[in-house]
């Protein structure tokens, strides 16, 4: 049971390995080699004296260029003390496995991104003997993915969007179309990632939200009948599926922001059988002011 943020920033990884290269292109638009293969290490960075050290995260990739060391730290808050800690930590890890080490910090907050993003500089002014430099991941790099389509193009990412994203405004405009998503995976990993999206959800609301969305998806996934379409993939039966969730969903959000939605307007969306239209009213559904302003414009 993942309990935290802080555990889920960096185990999201540790489920999808290969995520964290994909991150590097796709947000961070740095020229990672392309992976061949990944191993978990183990985290301990403790030397023989009792002082105890440990990483949140930590791979071995293997690509055609060498194979690189990638350092992962889920960083809540600003932590000064951290500045210190992160170059013996690649110093260390060098030393010990012979790989080139990457360190990368993922968080939530938009401060903490930019105090994590600063090199740290150590020696001479104007002579550095060592230099680090940080990759964050955080919510001013990581796009807000609000399409049930592309969050079934690259699920990961999209569950990373939803945690890096899980304590601000925009969390909402996420959580339904990655649950629709997550009916592609099977039933264990969409657990799993359900789990994780929830440790990162700061706003009450939103976790009740969530906790309704996953409550569907478990019946989805237990539900004989919705199994066989979903195994069969009947492009009717599915196709009807995704017109009731669009329109359930554009509903669920206009309630959860306490929107009231007049009987015509609930008959008007249920009716709908244009994929495209609900979408584009569940996307107004995020910041309209009344119900009926899903249909201006």
């Amino acid at each position: 049971m993942v309990g935290s943020a802080h555990e889920a920033l960096h185990r999201v990884f540790q489920k999808d390995p290969a995520l964290l290269t994909r991150a590097f292109q796709k947000v961070l638009h740095v020229p990672f080699p392309e992976p061949r293969d990944f191993a978990v290490l183990n985290a301990d960075v403790t030397e023989i004296e009792p002082v105890e050290r440990r990483v949140d995260t930590l791979m071995r990739v293997e690509t055609d260029d060498g194979a690189y060391l990638l350092v992962v730290e889920s960083q809540g808050k600003k932590d000064e003390k951290k500045r210190g800690s992160w170059p013996y930590y690649l110093a260390y890890l060098y030393e010990k496995y012979h790989c080139e080490p990457v360190l990368v910090v993922i968080t939530q907050n938009s401060a903490t991104a930019r105090w994590a993003a600063q090199p740290i500089r150590r020696g001479l002014p104007g002579w550095d003997s060592l230099t680090v430099r940080p990759l964050v991941i955080g919510p001013d790099n990581v796009p807000v993915i609000a399409s049930e389509r592309e969050a079934e193009r690259d699920l990961p990412l999209a569950v990373l969007s939803a945690m890096t994203h899980g304590r601000g405004a925009k969390a909402a405009a996420i959580l339904e179309p990655l649950a629709l998503a997550l009916r592609t995976v099977d039933g264990e990993s969409a657990a799993v990632f359900g789990q994780l999206i929830e440790s990162c959800l700061g706003d009450p609301l939103a976790k009740d939200l969530w906790r309704d969305l996953m409550s569907e998806i478990r019946y989805f996934f237990n539900n004989p009948v919705a199994e066989k379409v979903r195994e069969e993939g009947r492009v009717e039966g599915r196709e009807e599926g995704r017109l009731e969730d669009r329109a359930g969903m554009t509903l669920r959000i206009l309630e959860w922001r306490a929107i009231p939605v007049s009987e015509a307007v609930r008959e008007r969306v249920l009716a709908c059988s244009d994929l495209d239209q609900l979408e584009i009213w569940a996307r107004r559904a995020v910041t309209a002011e009344r119900a009926e302003d899903l249909f201006s414009g």
